[in-house]
């Protein structure tokens, strides 16, 4: 299920920022955007949305006034280049607030918060990791395993390899469990591109990867070997 909103912003400058941004989200549908807060009230009562991405410091209509203003419940997410109304912008229970300049994991966090609270799950078909100079997509379907080297991980997919600053554990927790799996301390494998199993040694591609002693009992489950 995707997410409808819309943005209230009069710089065109940041209206652009949150168009690019919210278009690399799939959840997202972006169906208008608005350089003031009365147009935007009156999209509200004709139209369904879900979240209102919500500039504060507004000429002639502000973005209090138009959380005091409005009729319906959309959830929003304030953004401002002040800090000092993140306080009274809670009290109108805003999901998030966004301090400008803001970075596209940032704005990934605050549309997490709204997707929980709009109790929207979606299974994503990618993550996003960051590497020395960017935030990185990676498709889940190109992965075929993730090794730890010390603090950093390297992810190694189709197409290439991406290094990021990231534990283990922490990667485990992104991923579908029903599509990848701890081996080893050290490795997370794709199951569905496992070519061959050698004893305790999984082979993907001519890369082979040990299964540890602690993790062997969860992987003759997935493989359907514990019965």
């Amino acid at each position: 299920m995707a997410i409808k909103c819309i943005v209230v912003d009069d710089s065109p400058l940041a209206i652009e920022k949150l168009e690019g941004f919210i278009s690399k989200v799939p959840v997202l549908d972006l169906l208008k955007s608005y350089d003031n807060g009365l147009d935007a009230l009156f999209y509200l009562k004709e139209n369904q949305v879900d979240l209102v991405f919500l500039d504060i410091q507004m000429e002639q209509f502000t973005g209090l006034q138009f959380l005091a203003s409005m009729e319906v419940s959309p959830k929003v997410i304030m953004v401002s280049a002040y800090a000092e109304y993140a306080v009274k912008g809670f009290d109108y229970s805003v999901v998030d607030y966004l301090l400008k300049p803001y970075s596209f994991e940032r704005f990934l966090k605050a549309v997490e918060k709204a997707q929980n609270e709009l109790n929207i799950k979606q299974e994503r078909d990618y993550i996003f990791v960051k590497t020395a100079y960017r935030m990185e997509r990676v498709d889940l379907p190109d992965i075929l395993y993730i090794e730890g080297q010390g603090a950093y991980l390297k992810l190694v997919t189709r197409k290439n390899k991406i290094m990021t600053l990231q534990s283990l554990q922490k990667m485990e927790e992104l991923l579908p469990a029903d599509h990848f799996i701890r081996v080893h301390k050290s490795y997370i494998v794709a199951f569905d591109k496992i070519d061959k199993i050698e004893r305790n040694v999984i082979l993907i591609g001519a890369q082979r990867i040990p299964v540890g002693l602690s993790y062997r009992n969860q992987f003759n489950k997935m493989l359907g070997l514990d019965k």
